[in-house]
């Protein structure tokens, strides 16, 4: 029995079973969600914290010719390591209708995976799907089953109509931008979001940032607020709507 070649029955994520085990981010809530603002908003932007099905990334270290006797660390990540993910009926249960106005856009982030799920959780909430607001090309890629995965979308769901004033209508769908952190979205779409829509309430959901002239739902929200990028731009475009409303 000591003579036998182990080796083979060794795999990365073997190794990491017990870290992946460890590294999974839990609820701290009692409840699954916080209580929702007790307000309307013209305006919904969310990341969901998509579930999927505790999938893991590696990179090469996990190949075993790669990594040679797995004598280096291997890379692993998975969402669940991030923050804590809900499944499609765990988000359903989100009351966003309590705080949509009759009139209201839901900017949703989705992944390829999750695009037509992303769909079916707008209408739960009574949104009818409207487009692919915006593209992001995060410039790097990761594997994928059929094609190198290198974008996510942020889609625009209605429910009733579109909120007026509107704002800027030059906001570009395509967004290149270097990917960040895991899940970090670029500044450039809520910033292009506030411009399209300076006028209206405006929530985060799930978020991570604080901006100015919005408020903020979820469970990582910091206390500082910071700007958007274009704040400067928003306060002219502020003062112009006054006076045409005048």
């Amino acid at each position: 029995m000591d003579n036998i070649d182990t080796s083979t029955q060794i795999s990365g994520y073997s190794i990491y079973n017990e870290e992946a085990k460890k590294r999974i981010k839990i609820n701290p809530l009692t409840d699954i969600y916080p209580p929702l603002p007790d307000k309307k908003y013209d305006i919904i932007c969310m990341d969901p914290p998509w579930d999927y099905g505790g999938k893991m990334q590696y990179d090469k270290s996990s190949i075993k010719t790669e990594n040679v006797g797995f004598k280096k660390n291997i890379f692993i990540s998975a969402a669940t390591f991030k923050y804590p993910t809900l499944k499609l009926k765990e988000l359903m249960q989100l009351d966003i209708n309590s705080i949509a106005s009759d009139n209201s856009l839901l900017f949703m982030w989705t992944t390829g995976p999750q695009f037509s799920n992303a769909i079916k959780l707008g209408e739960a909430w009574g949104f009818e799907y409207k487009t692919v607001a915006f593209v992001w090309d995060k410039m790097m890629h990761n594997p994928g089953r059929y094609t190198l995965s290198q974008t996510e979308f942020c889609l625009v769901l209605k429910k009733g109509k579109i909120p007026t004033p509107r704002g800027a209508r030059n906001i570009r769908q395509l967004v290149a931008i270097p990917r960040g952190r895991h899940s970090q979205k670029p500044e450039e779409v809520i910033d292009g979001i506030t411009k399209m829509f300076p006028k209206q309430n405006k929530i985060e959901l799930f978020a991570r940032k604080n901006y100015f002239g919005w408020d903020n739902w979820g469970l990582e929200v910091p206390d500082k607020k910071v700007a958007v990028l274009s704040q400067n731009d928003l306060c002219d475009l502020d003062e112009q709507l006054s006076l045409s409303i005048e």
